[in-house]
């Protein structure tokens, strides 16, 4: 069996584009339960955090590694009930594109297509630390990258001078 998954074709795709998943895997894994077993007599009404990050660099062969990283705390009463971790990276061929569609690629496509996989193994470390399921909700990765997108710009025009708003 080929370790290439060929994929859909991306909308708005052109002749001479390339977008390949090459290899999805785990990268790092964690899981604390700082207050074991004390915690699981406690009702389990949680607050959560969540975070998330996603990087992007391009491997000497031309193609791109893009790893995101999902990170929950779940709390009770204060008090850490655990912290799970899971960073997710994908190896994708992509050629073709002009710069500012290759960051979109990479900052939204790609960690589109990890996320399923980093959500999957939150879900499994919460389970496996004795807790119940831990679903993460969907993620839009486009809005994501938008806003991300808006911030850096807003930042790189607003320059350390009074607004002349």
């Amino acid at each position: 069996m080929p370790d290439t998954l060929k994929t859909a074709p991306l909308p708005g795709d052109v002749p001479g584009v390339t977008f390949e998943i090459k290899k999805i895997y785990a990268r790092d894994l964690s899981l604390e339960v700082p207050h074991a077993p004390d915690i699981f007599f406690a009702e389990w009404k949680p607050d959560t955090d969540l975070n998330m990050h996603n990087e992007a660099r391009r491997l000497p062969n031309g193609e791109y590694d893009v790893a995101l990283r999902v990170t929950v705390e779940a709390s009770l009463g204060g008090k850490t009930a655990f912290v799970a971790e899971a960073q997710v990276s994908g190896v994708f061929a992509i050629a073709g594109l002009t710069t500012e569609e290759l960051q979109h690629v990479l900052g939204s496509v790609c960690p589109g297509i990890l996320y399923p996989y980093a959500r999957e193994l939150v879900s499994d470390l919460s389970v496996r630390a004795g807790f119940p399921q831990y679903i993460l909700a969907p993620v839009n990765f486009d809005a994501l990258y938008r806003r991300h997108r808006e911030e850096r710009d807003a930042a790189a025009g607003d320059g350390s001078g009074p607004s002349s708003d």
